[in-house]
């Protein structure tokens, strides 16, 4: 289906030309005044329009174009229009611009580069809207930062909201990469201590001798190296919420302390002989299966049961493949704004890879294939092998015949241009087509003359 254009000029011979050169790429409408443009504006819905500034009652001055450029635009603020004028004074082309023209021409148009220029305007728009519907889904689908349109975690975002207004305890259970840190900072965020500090400390990435010191504090002269008082993490998160990751790796001596502040809400710093009041809440996480620990204890009981309250599970990313796609797309647009890439699209078989592949580190795994996807591709379009996926496609044939005939168009391409050192006449000779066509056919499958096999 053509992409739908509407051509708003007062002169009959240029709406003519127009329609006969450009009939051909798109889906034309045709208006001489301001009253038809925005009758068919509202009926058509055209994504882009060319306008010109001078239109009846008085053509010869862009009052009435100018207003036709607000009337447009208030009805619909993502359109472009293009503004192509014989009133081609600077002042004009400020003022359009100013009101939100996307671009100014000055008649006579060359046919050429305005077809350049809307090739380009119509790729914008495309953008733009998409990046609105996934800005739309992801509302509904978002939660404190969280993306999820699975039910398995719409019901972490129900949980979340009513643990939230308690000042239980929460163990949260996941794989490593899930986000297990992200749905306590979540609950803290929704609680009555969000105005309170949140306090992490992963209890595996501490040495046993070092994590006692870390999570109590000390005071000064308390063992060597001891020069002042310190405060712990437990004393820091007064007022707010404690998150202790990987509670599984705790040594068994500090599970005994961790117990009995849990009990008692006091701490001793090490070296200490006074015993402090800390008013703080705890959550743990563990990517271990705590029940088969106490079963061979080496976890405690009492203390499980004391941290488990409340114990929230989060699915590994294969076991919600609805939420690939849109954590992908929201990666994307994250990552291309940071390396001033914001039109990085992801092809039908990168898609396809991703829904293939196991995730055995979750959504950590899918941000950092994405992160150097956006800088590893060639192009506008993200493929398979930017995000170091391509073993997934053995899993099924591709999705699409294009994508199949692109894939072996750019290896065979990359190929004669290796052949003859970059060079664009030997290399089009070698594939039986003109020069033109090669720098074509370089540009849809985003290949450089530097590009090798």
């Amino acid at each position: 289906m053509k992409p739908s254009l509407l051509i708003v000029d007062d002169d009959e011979d240029i709406r003519s030309q127009l329609n006969w050169a450009l009939v051909n790429d798109y889906e034309l409408s045709l208006a001489g005044d301001r009253a038809a443009a925005l009758a068919l504006f509202r009926q058509k819905r055209p994504p882009v329009v060319l306008l010109d500034l001078g239109l009846p009652p008085r053509p010869s001055e862009p009052e009435e174009g100018f207003a036709a450029l607000s009337e447009l635009l208030a009805a619909d603020p993502l359109a472009k229009v293009v503004i192509a004028s014989g009133q081609a004074e600077k002042g004009n082309a400020l003022r359009a611009i100013g009101q939100g023209a996307y671009d100014f021409l000055c008649k006579p148009v060359q046919m050429d580069e305005l077809k350049v220029i809307l090739k380009r305007v119509f790729h914008v728009a495309q953008l733009e809207r998409e990046y609105r519907d996934l800005q739309q889904r992801s509302g509904g689908d978002a939660f404190e930062g969280m993306l999820g349109s699975s039910p398995s975690m719409q019901e972490v975002f129900a949980s979340i909201r009513k643990v939230a207004t308690t000042d239980v305890s929460v163990l949260i259970l996941g794989e490593s990469g899930t986000g297990k840190e992200m749905v306590a900072q979540a609950i803290h965020r929704c609680s009555a201590r969000k105005a309170g500090p949140f306090v992490p400390i992963n209890c595996g990435a501490i040495p046993e001798n070092l994590l006692e010191s870390e999570l109590f504090g000390h005071e000064k002269g308390s063992f060597t190296g001891a020069h002042m008082q310190r405060k712990g993490r437990i004393e820091s998160a007064e007022g707010g919420t404690l998150f202790l990751d990987e509670i599984g790796e705790l040594p068994p001596l500090l599970q005994v302390k961790i117990l009995r502040f849990l009990q008692e809400q006091t701490i001793e710093r090490v070296g200490g002989r006074t015993r402090l009041q800390i008013d703080t809440r705890v959550l743990a996480a563990t990517n271990a299966d705590l029940k088969q620990a106490l079963a061979e204890g080496k976890f405690r009981e009492d203390l499980y049961y004391r941290l488990a309250v409340i114990s929230l599970r989060l699915a590994p990313l294969r076991e919600r493949p609805a939420d690939i796609a849109l954590l992908a797309q929201a990666f994307l647009q994250k990552f291309g704004a940071q390396n001033k890439r914001e039109n990085l699209r992801f092809k039908p078989q990168a898609l396809h890879a991703m829904e293939q592949h196991g995730w055995p580190g979750n959504v950590r795994e899918l941000e950092n294939r994405v992160k150097r996807a956006v800088i590893m591709a060639e192009g506008r379009r993200v493929a398979a092998a930017d995000l170091e996926l391509t073993d997934a496609l053995a899993a099924g044939p591709p999705v699409t015949l294009r994508d199949a005939r692109e894939t072996i168009e750019r290896q065979v391409v990359r190929q004669a241009l290796s052949r003859h050192g970059g060079k664009i006449a030997p290399a089009a000779a070698d594939l039986g087509i003109s020069r033109p066509m090669l720098y074509e056919l370089m540009e849809k499958l985003g290949l450089k003359r530097d590009a090798t096999a």
